[in-house]
């Protein structure tokens, strides 16, 4: 496993704190320029908000998917 993911293979949200601010920005800048409260996308972090983890992903250049696979797995019936 990959210092990066947990169990699931999601990112750690450390990391992805991280590789937000090796973009420049910020979590709350990213909640202030996408008309968020200025702490709203960190509930991304810790639970399914979709409109937040695509907002993360984008800024990452990557799909939530990606940053969050355990969250968009297909469910088998």
């Amino acid at each position: 496993m990959s210092r990066n993911e947990d169990v699931a293979g999601d990112w750690h949200r450390i990391d992805i704190v991280a590789a937000v601010h090796k973009q420049g920005l910020t979590m709350r800048d990213l909640s202030v320029r996408n008309g968020l409260g200025k702490d709203t996308l960190k509930n991304a972090l810790y639970r399914p908000y979709p409109k937040g983890e695509q907002i993360i992903a984008k800024a990452l250049d990557v799909e939530a998917s990606e940053i969050w696979p355990s969250r968009y797995q297909r469910r088998v019936a």
